[in-house]
């Protein structure tokens, strides 16, 4: 499969009403291109892949709006919103935040967050100039997976604020 026939799968395949085939999505994963830390930062809006993993309507349920790379030694993996609709970068439930690595998976080297608080690595590929593919891998999944599926969607500017300073659930303050 080539870079375009991937990006039209990727975009077909996210717009699907229904379970889509983790094998289908590797294909995509492997005609992406790599990205490096820097060249993600800013504010995401994610989503995910049904796929029948576990974690599949998790993060819906705890309200997950996305991601934050303010620098990368500053990573907020699960930025959500609270029960006003206002959003805060939710340190309980990702035991902690983040900062973003460049690390090897599946032979290439690409943009990786890796959590501070617990053993997950959530990786990126490019699959245009403002969306993003991403595989999470967690301690313990053989090469295999099961992976969770996701993508990010680079969000207009910071359209509900600074992100940077809320960090309300699990705050050491």
């Amino acid at each position: 499969m080539d870079v375009l026939d991937a990006r039209a799968r990727f975009h077909e395949l996210r717009a699907q009403d229904g379970p889509v085939d983790p094998a289908e999505l590797d294909a995509i994963w492997a005609a992406l291109a790599t990205v490096r830390p820097e060249e993600i930062l800013g504010v995401w809006k994610g989503g995910e892949f049904r796929t029948g993993h576990p974690l599949n309507g998790a993060l819906e349920k705890a309200g997950w709006y996305g991601k934050t790379f303010a620098a990368v030694h500053d990573a907020k993996p699960l930025i959500c919103r609270d029960a006003t609709g206002a959003l805060y970068s939710n340190r309980e439930l990702g035991k902690g935040e983040a900062s973003l690595w460049t690390v090897e998976f599946r032979g290439e080297a690409t943009a990786t967050m890796v959590y501070d608080g617990q053993p997950v690595f959530d990786h990126f590929k490019q699959v245009d100039d403002t969306t993003l593919m991403g595989i999470m891998n967690v301690k313990g999944v053989p090469a295999e997976g099961p992976f969770f599926y996701f993508f990010l969607e680079r969000a207009p500017e910071d359209p509900y604020g600074t992100l940077g300073g809320d960090s309300r659930a699990g705050s050491d303050s």
